[in-house]
């Protein structure tokens, strides 16, 4: 984390991705350069198991340093707050235990401190968690099973937008789609400090097409400023960086 600020993708799915990179690698690759991926699974309120697509969910998260959630439509909003929030402390709790051993040591972590420490410790992270300044690049997918569940989407950012705003640190939002005939993602709404622009916006995204999760979130990175050129995979090589 550089400069205070903290940068999340929160990637919204309902399935499987089925086209191109490997999206858990991209995931790694992204939290490798200070970015945390972040991701919620959306199950049909009627539905009564998780899919076999839904299965990748956690592990995308996981690579990429951040949360992860399944959840009903109708528990949506309430958990892109809390996903967005634990991940935010998850990120400080990160840095603080960096700067612990830097300290104290290697392999001194938070948890080792004395219960009062810990406290004090805590309460820093709690109070940078207000303050930091934040982006989240929101990207959605948008193939057809995910069409109905698009205004349960546009409804739980505003309410994150709100809900963030009520902090004292600045907050950055932009909203991206996936997948595009033309483009790997879209750009719906560009980074602003709220998403009231959605509201106009959603009810003309058109949906369909395969899901190709993990050229969507490298492309994602590239809406951070970062000026890197990547290489693709070839069968079991990891990505590579050039340029600056």
């Amino acid at each position: 984390m550089k400069n205070g600020k903290i940068k999340q993708i929160l990637l919204l799915t309902d399935g499987c991705s089925n086209h191109g990179e490997d999206p858990i690698a991209v995931a790694a690759l992204a939290y490798n350069q200070g970015v945390t991926v972040n991701v919620i699974g959306v199950l049909d309120d009627t539905q009564t198991e998780q899919p076999k697509g839904l299965d990748e969910v956690e592990s995308i998260a996981e690579a990429g340093g951040g949360v992860s959630q399944i959840v009903y439509q109708k528990a949506l909003s309430q958990t892109v707050q809390m996903v967005t929030r634990q991940a935010m402390t998850q990120t400080l709790q990160g840095v603080v235990n960096q700067e612990l051993q830097e300290i104290l040591g290697k392999g001194q972590t938070l948890e080792d401190l004395p219960p009062e420490q810990r406290g004090e410790v805590m309460e820093v992270v709690d109070d940078l968690g207000e303050t930091s300044q934040l982006e989240v690049l929101v990207l959605v997918d948008t193939s057809a099973s995910m069409q109905h569940k698009l205004p349960t989407v546009k409804d739980a950012l505003l309410d994150l937008s709100l809900s963030l705003n009520a902090r004292t640190g600045k907050n950055s939002f932009s909203v991206y789609t996936f997948p595009h005939k033309k483009k790997t993602i879209s750009q719906l709404v560009a980074w602003t400090p709220d998403l009231d622009a959605i509201d106009k916006v959603f009810p003309k995204i058109s949906s369909g097409g395969m899901t190709p999760t993990g050229p969507a979130l490298k492309e994602s990175l590239y809406q951070f400023g970062k000026k890197r050129l990547f290489r693709g995979m070839r069968n079991d090589e990891p990505f590579e960086e050039s340029g600056s």
